[in-house]
């Protein structure tokens, strides 16, 4: 290599270097998140690859009364590494005992591993909660939208639990089910909820993917099950929650489309 080139090379790699420093103190110029150090209570196993992790926040009454709609997520800090969580607890829970909840699985390498690691008295910061949640003034009264159907694979049954503990009239309608996809009983969390949350009027239909030869529920799928049952005696007083894979909200949103309920009733949180 000649002297120019290499002179050309290193003045091009010093530029390149600057450039990205300057990229990045932008990045941290206009980062506007107010982060609140928080304390972990517990983290603690809820089903197998999945974690119960609680954050006290009661001295932080800015960031508990920021939560205010089932269905809204944050931004969790740890190591200058960050990662988005719904928030499982229901908004009163905040209120009452001065904590959020979570559900969370901990992938190989991700912030959610590095989180599920941590011990009691551990500080993670975190973010105000954002997004609307689950527009349940769409689907309302319950008089009028008498069917509402729920579906949630894996850890998208965060949420839906504070759906389904904050309350949306469940009991003034007619049919409200609850699909909920997992690998099998070992990976499905909150069963520990069920007999709660179906005396609020929420059937609850588990469908297994790799089930044991004696399971005698659904099997395969949640979009499956649900494309196999359907039942929609009313689409127009139909609503619809989904949380979870994106392959199992869009074939679920296609087939509830397809038979005419309104794509404005089916919420997400997302």
């Amino acid at each position: 290599m000649t002297v120019a080139k290499s002179t050309a090379l290193r003045h091009l790699s010093r530029l390149i270097l600057r450039r990205g420093l300057a990229v990045s103190a932008a990045a941290l110029r206009h980062d506007t998140t107010v982060w609140t150090p928080t304390p972990l209570v517990k983290v603690s196993p809820a089903a197998e690859s999945l974690f119960l992790v609680t954050v006290d926040v009661s001295r932080s009454p800015e960031l508990a009364a920021s939560y205010t709609s089932p269905g809204q997520y944050l931004h969790l800090r740890l190591r200058d590494r960050r990662t988005v969580l719904a928030i499982s607890s229901p908004p009163s829970i905040a209120a009452s005992s001065g904590v959020f909840e979570f559900l969370v699985k901990p992938i190989a390498g991700s912030t959610a591993e590095l989180l599920c690691e941590l011990r009691r008295g551990d500080v993670v910061e975190l973010s105000q909660a954002v997004g609307g949640g689950f527009d349940v003034d769409r689907i309302s009264p319950p008089e009028k939208y008498q069917t509402v159907l729920i579906f949630a694979t894996g850890s998208g049954i965060s949420p839906i639990r504070s759906l389904i503990e904050t309350g949306f009239g469940a009991d003034k309608r007619k049919d409200v089910r609850l699909y909920y996809g997992a690998t099998n009983l070992n990976r499905m969390a909150y069963q520990e909820r069920f007999q709660e949350w179906e005396s609020t009027g929420v059937n609850i239909v588990q469908v297994l993917s790799h089930a044991a030869p004696s399971w005698r529920g659904e099997r395969g799928f949640v979009q499956a099950a649900f494309a196999r049952a359907k039942r929609i005696l009313s689409p127009e007083s139909t609503g619809a929650v989904l949380c979870g894979y994106r392959k199992m909200a869009e074939e679920v949103t296609s087939i509830l489309v397809s038979v005419g309920v309104a794509s404005e009733k089916i919420l997400k949180n997302f």
